[in-house]
């Protein structure tokens, strides 16, 4: 057990006093070697002071660097992307809105009237928000023209955190899925449109879709889930107007 020593404390016993020497020794011995390891160190310093001094400037460098490139380049590129993106968008907006939807759905991509389409921003671009953007456009345009590989394919390069963005880019790569025969497919990305957000809009639509498909699918336990959902937790959507319907279906099935 440790005993605590006052200040003054003289060893009076001939074991008292090996003690204090082998407790003095083992102090000295500790900044003897503090004191070597110091010396190493700062000798070290000034032998390779350049070396250190380089690689201080490079870190310093790359920092500024990286600083700058986002301010001056970063910055600018995407103001500049937004700008020619906004002809693109409005021919996708007239397409989801208008009548001519093939026609205009092709200026989207390709562009018009001398500006760029959403096909062009992904390649001038590349790199900034406004063409990652371009990949939900161009995959949803893809999808709306019945093009449903290129659809898969520009829409898996699409990453967002936005709440209905998000499900809406895996959900439209569950129904070109469907379109391509692959059911099994489709219903994963129905199943990740519903975990990737919660809300009162995709959540719901993609909870129908999972659960007719699985119904399709033979897997009736999971669609009973999936409606169920519907049911408890979205009541005042459009897809649980119907549900009980769907309710009763997978429930006789699930029992055989």
């Amino acid at each position: 057990m440790a005993t605590y020593k006052k200040r003054g404390f003289k060893p009076k016993t001939k074991a008292e006093k090996e003690q204090n020497i082998e407790e003095g020794s083992t102090t000295a011995e500790v900044f003897n070697t503090l004191d070597e390891t110091a010396s190493k160190t700062e000798a070290f310093v000034a032998k390779n002071q350049k070396y250190i001094f380089i690689i201080v400037g490079v870190v310093a460098a790359a920092v500024l660097g990286s600083l700058a490139y986002k301010e001056y380049v970063k910055k600018p590129k995407q103001l500049n992307a937004m700008n020619d993106m906004f002809q693109a968008q409005k021919f996708f907006n007239e397409a989801v809105n208008g009548v001519a939807k093939d026609s205009l759905f092709n200026l989207a991509l390709n562009g018009g009237e001398g500006k760029f389409g959403m096909l062009d921003i992904i390649d001038e671009y590349s790199g900034t928000q406004a063409a990652n953007l371009a990949n939900y456009y161009a995959g949803t345009a893809y999808l709306r023209l019945k093009d449903y590989k290129n659809a898969i394919a520009y829409l898996s390069e699409f990453e967002s955190d936005d709440e209905v963005l998000a499900p809406l880019a895996k959900g439209n790569i569950g129904d070109a899925f469907v379109q391509l025969d692959q059911p099994e497919d489709a219903l994963g990305y129905y199943e990740k449109a519903v975990t990737l957000r919660d809300n009162g809009y995709t959540t719901p639509m993609y909870l129908y879709k999972a659960g007719a498909l699985a119904l399709k699918l033979g897997q009736a336990e999971k669609a009973l889930g999936y409606f169920k959902r519907i049911k408890e937790e979205y009541p005042d959507s459009s897809e649980a107007s119907s549900i009980d319907v769907f309710i009763g279906k997978a429930e006789v099935i699930a029992s055989k």
